[in-house]
């Protein structure tokens, strides 16, 4: 297995790297949370908010870099492969189609990472305010999780994926589940800032542990470690038995349809 895994990673390298210039305006299309930063900040000196103007600034850094790692389109793939019948050809293969996808989605992230990094280094030298430098266990710590929340989303995704089994839209299903992510994940604005009744309510659902959660890290800003790690995991294990469970299911469902 672990042969085949490196197969497939060094062929989706090769691969993304026919394609470099799109991979960097893949990663230039992901500083949305640069753009706010300039906002929340502003909106920091006045006052009134849990975060510092420097905090704002760090904690927005955090995020463009924690969307860096947790990039995932698998959907419109997956959904292409029913539709158009490739997915019959991959079944024929001696390995489950979900390690084909995870390994391009890896392979995108090698190649993405020296473009992230030349960004980030061109955006700490314009705005000299966001430059910090983060302490080895808060780095370490923080780049697991975004890691972590990298995995649960790309889960989520294809989760939502096998529905093509049975409707031809279900991109559909990740638009309409992609305008809650945008809200509450952090993206658009830290929890911090958010109405304690929502707080309270967001740290139940996934959303927050895939943007927040390990960019607060990051920036230093405390976090409850222990509710975020058992939510985290608690949301892996029902979207992974979901997941399991959808996929026995629209196989048969594929086959009747004699693909």
């Amino acid at each position: 297995m672990t042969r085949k895994l490196k197969a497939l990673l060094q062929a989706q390298i090769a691969l993304m790297l026919e394609y470099r210039a799109e991979v960097f305006l893949w990663a230039l299309a992901t500083a949305l949370p640069l753009i706010l930063m300039g906002v929340w900040t502003q909106a920091a000196e006045g006052g009134g908010f849990a975060l510092s103007p420097q905090e704002m600034a760090r904690y927005f850094l955090c995020v463009f870099v924690v969307r860096q790692l947790s990039v995932v389109w698998v959907i419109w793939e997956f959904e292409q492969d029913v539709v158009q019948g490739r997915l019959s050809f991959k079944l024929l293969r001696p390995i489950d189609p979900y390690w084909e996808h995870l390994m391009a989605h890896l392979a995108e992230r090698i190649t993405r990472f020296p473009f992230a990094v030349v960004l980030v280094a061109l955006f700490l030298l314009i705005y000299p305010p966001a430059r910090f430098v983060p302490g080895w266990g808060d780095l370490l710590l923080g780049i697991f999780t975004a890691l972590a929340a990298f995995m649960l989303r790309f889960l989520m995704q294809y989760t939502f994926a096998l529905l093509s089994f049975w409707i031809e839209r279900a991109a559909a299903v990740e638009e309409g589940w992609f305008i809650l992510y945008l809200f509450l994940s952090g993206l658009i604005a830290p929890l911090d800032v958010f109405p304690e009744a929502v707080r309270q309510i967001a740290f139940l659902t996934p959303f927050p542990y895939l943007v927040y959660f390990p960019a607060s890290i990051l920036a230093g800003i405390p976090v409850s470690l222990v509710q975020g790690f058992v939510v985290l995991g608690a949301w892996g294990v029902v979207f992974l038995a979901l997941n399991r469970w959808l996929w026995r299911r629209g196989l048969k469902q594929f086959s009747g349809m004699g693909a």
